[in-house]
C-alpha cells in the first residue's frame, strides 16, 4: 500500500494541475490523430529529409511501416560527459538497421559545463541554457519527420532542458540514452583538503591543477553526485531509461549492450504500434513524485528544486515547493555519495545503483508502483541488467552490497530527506541538509553582506571573515544575473568552518550539486532585485538558520529599512554580465513566464 503522503502529494499535484495538463493533453492528441507525421509531408519535404542519406537508409526512411527515430544529441569533444556520444547515433543506426529502421540525428543543443565556467563570466548564462536547449530540442523535432526520439544528453541543466523540449512533441515516444560515469580518481576528501589549502594560500596553483586533473580525467560524467548525476539518477527513477543503466562505465560491454537495445525498444513503441506509449502519457504526476522521491532519498542536487519545477510545468504539471517539503518528511535519505560521504557514483553502481535504491523506496511503499515507465512496467526498474554469454538480461536486485553507501533493509541514513525548505521573515529558501553534520545545521550570528562571490574571497583574503558569520550574498538571483552557481565559496567557508567559527551562507543565487558542509539556504524568494527582505539587511544583523525547524530569520528589526541600491555592472564586469543583461532586457520585455512550452 503505498504511503499516504505519497498518495496526498500526488492527487494534489494532479488536481493542481487539472486545466493546464487538459490542455496540454489536447494539444499533444491533436499531434497524435496525424498519425505518421512522415506520410503527411509533401514529396519535396522528403527528399529534403533523405537528401543525404545512402540508398538503403533512404529507403527504411520512405517505408512508412517503419520507425524513424530522431536523435537529439549533446555531444562534443571537450566536455567528458558528453565525449563519449561520438559514437552513438553510429551505433544506434546500426542497430535499428538491423531490424530494417532508421534514425537520424535531429539536432544537437548546447552542453556548456558548470565546471569549465564555475566562478567565470560564463556562468551568468548557465541558467539561460537551460531554456535554450529545451528550445534547441523542440526544433530538432519539429520537421515532423519521426516517430520516436532518444536523447543523448547527461549533465546539469542538459538533461532537464532536453525533456522540457521533448515534452512539446509528446505524442513520441522518448527515451534518454546515458554514457556512463568516469573511473574513480583520487578521493573525494583530498580533493576537498587541496581546495582549502589553496584558498588559505598554504598550496599554489600548481598543486592544485595537478590534483584537478587527477579527479577529473577521462571520458564520462564526474564521479561526485553533482546536478549531473543526480539527473541520471532521478530520471531513470522516473522511468525515463532502461533499468540499470545510468551509471555503467561509458566504455564497457554493458554499456554498449544498453544503447542497442534503448534503440530496439523505442521502435516499437512508435505511434500505430500494439505498444504504442509516447512520453506524455509516461512524464505524470505519479512519475513526477517518484523522481521527486528518488531525488530526497539520494540526497540529490539542489538544483533539481528548480529543474524539476521547470520540467513538470512543460508536461502540464505544477509542482511547488510545499510538495517537496511535505515529500521531504516522509522519504528517508537511503544513499551517501560524496558530498554526502566519502563515496562516489561507481560506489553506489557497485551498492545496487538505482534499481537497488528502487527495491528499497518499493519496500517503504514510497513509490508510485502503478507509474508508468518508457520501457515495460515500474516493477522492471527493480531489476539490473547484466550480459550472459552475449545477451542482455535483467534480474531482481538482492540486498546492499554496500550498507555504507546504499541503506539495507531496515536501516536509513536519516530520518528525513536531502533537501529542506526554509520559511522564515527573509522569504523562502531551499537547503541541502544531508550533507551538512547535525552540529551545523543550527547557525545564529551576524551578517555580512555581499553582491557576489568575487567580494567574498576578497574579503576572507584581507583577513576579515575571520569570526562568527552568516555570509549573505544578495543579487545573485535570476532577475539580477541569471543565477550563477556560488561554488567557489565553499573552500572559503570550509576553512572559516574548520577555523571552529559557526558559519552559514543566505543567498537568492544557487549552489551546484557539490554544495556540503556548508549551510546554505540558496535561491531565497522574493530575490532582493524584487523587494525581498535580504536586500534589506545590513553587516551585523542577526540572522538564524535552523534547519532542523526549517526556519530562515532575521532577529534585528527591519521596520523602516530600504532596499539598499547597488549597480549590478560593479561587482563582475565582463562579456558573461553583458550578455546577460541583453538578455535579460530581452526576458523582461515579453510577458512574465510567457515560453513555447506554456
Amino acid at each position: 500500500m503505498t504511503h499516504p503522503i505519497i498518495t496526498q502529494v500526488t492527487e494534489r499535484i494532479a488536481a493542481r494541475s487539472a486545466s493546464r495538463r487538459a490542455a496540454y493533453l489536447a494539444r499533444i492528441s491533436r499531434q497524435a490523430e496525424q498519425g505518421k507525421t512522415r506520410a503527411a509531408l509533401a514529396c519535396g519535404n522528403l527528399a529534403h529529409a533523405v537528401a543525404a542519406c545512402s540508398t538503403d537508409e533512404k529507403g527504411r526512411i520512405l517505408d512508412m511501416t517503419r520507425a524513424n527515430v530522431g536523435i537529439v544529441t549533446a555531444y562534443n569533444d571537450m566536455l567528458s560527459a558528453h565525449q563519449p556520444y561520438k559514437d552513438y547515433p553510429d551505433r544506434i543506426k546500426a542497430a535499428l538497421a538491423a531490424l530494417g529502421h532508421s534514425a537520424q540525428v535531429a539536432g544537437g543543443v548546447p552542453a556548456m559545463c558548470d565546471g569549465v565556467t564555475q566562478g567565470q563570466p560564463g556562468m551568468d548564462m548557465s541558467l539561460f541554457s537551460r531554456d535554450l536547449i529545451a528550445q534547441a530540442t523542440a526544433l530538432s523535432l519539429s520537421h515532423n519527420t519521426f516517430d520516436a526520439t532518444l536523447l543523448l544528453g547527461i549533465c546539469d541543466k542538459i538533461a532537464p532542458g532536453q525533456i522540457m523540449g521533448a515534452l512539446s512533441h509528446g505524442h513520441l515516444p522518448t527515451a534518454f540514452v546515458p554514457a556512463g560515469p568516469m573511473a574513480s580518481g583520487i578521493s573525494n576528501d583530498d580533493k576537498v583538503k587541496v581546495r582549502q589549502q589553496y584558498a588559505a594560500g598554504e598550496v599554489g596553483r600548481e598543486a592544485l591543477l595537478e590534483m584537478e586533473c587527477g579527479a577529473y580525467h577521462a571520458p564520462g560524467t564526474c564521479t561526485f553526485y553533482g546536478t549531473a548525476n543526480t539527473n541520471q539518477l532521478v530520471f531513470e527513477a522516473m522511468g525515463l531509461m532502461l533499468p540499470g543503466s545510468a551509471f555503467v562505465h561509458p566504455h564497457s560491454e554493458l554499456r554498449r549492450a544498453l544503447t542497442e537495445e534503448a534503440a530496439r525498444r523505442i521502435s516499437a513503441l512508435i505511434p500505430g504500434s500494439p505498444a504504442y506509449r509516447p512520453l506524455s502519457q509516461v512524464l505524470d504526476a505519479r512519475t513526477l513524485v517518484n523522481g521527486l522521491v528518488a531525488l530526497l532519498a539520494s540526497g540529490g542536487s539542489s538544483n533539481h528544486s528548480i529543474h524539476m519545477v521547470a520540467l513538470a510545468r512543460a508536461a502540464g504539471l505544477v509542482l511547488t515547493w510545499d510538495d517537496l517539503s511535505d515529500l521531504s518528511d516522509v522519504v528517508p535519505l537511503l544513499v551517501r555519495m560524496y558530498p554526502n560521504g566519502p563515496a562516489d557514483v561507481n560506489a553506489f553502481q557497485q551498492a545496487g545503483a538505482v534499481p537497488g535504491l528502487m527495491r528499497r523506496l518499493a519496500e517503504l511503499n514510497l513509490l508510485n508502483m502503478d507509474a508508468i515507465p518508457t520501457f515495460g512496467t515500474l516493477a522492471d526498474h527493480l531489476t539490473a541488467p547484466e550480459l550472459v554469454e552475449g545477451s542482455l538480461v535483467w534480474r531482481p536486485v538482492g540486498e546492499s552490497t554496500d550498507p555504507a553507501v546504499l541503506s539495507p533493509s531496515g536501516q536509513v541514513f536519516q530520518a528525513s530527506g536531502g533537501t529542506k525548505v526554509l520559511d522564515g521573515n527573509l522569504g523562502r529558501a531551499v537547503i541541502k541538509v544531508s550533507a551538512v553534520a547535525p552540529e551545523y545545521r543550527v547557525v545564529e550570528a551576524p551578517a555580512r553582506i555581499f553582491s557576489s562571490q568575487y567580494a567574498v574571497a576578497a574579503a576572507y583574503q584581507a583577513g576579515e571573515l575571520n569570526q562568527d558569520a552568516v555570509i549573505v550574498v544578495r543579487h545573485n538571483g535570476p532577475a539580477a544575473n541569471g543565477m550563477p552557481e556560488l561554488h567557489m565559496l565553499m573552500p572559503v567557508l570550509g576553512n572559516l568552518q574548520k577555523a571552529g567559527h559557526k558559519v552559514a551562507l543566505v543567498t537568492d543565487g544557487r549552489l551546484s550539486g557539490a554544495s556540503g558542509k556548508i549551510p546554505a539556504a540558496i535561491h531565497v524568494t522574493p530575490e532582493a532585485l524584487h523587494g525581498g527582505a535580504i536586500g534589506l539587511l545590513a553587516d551585523g544583523d542577526l540572522l538564524r538558520l535552523d534547519a532542523e525547524t526549517g526556519r530562515l530569520d532575521c532577529l534585528t528589526d527591519l521596520t523602516g529599512r530600504r532596499q539598499a541600491e547597488i549597480d549590478l555592472t560593479l561587482e563582475q564586469e565582463g562579456w558573461g554580465r553583458e550578455l546577460f543583461s541583453v538578455m535579460r532586457r530581452a526576458v523582461s520585455s515579453a510577458e512574465c513566464g510567457a515560453t513555447i512550452f506554456d
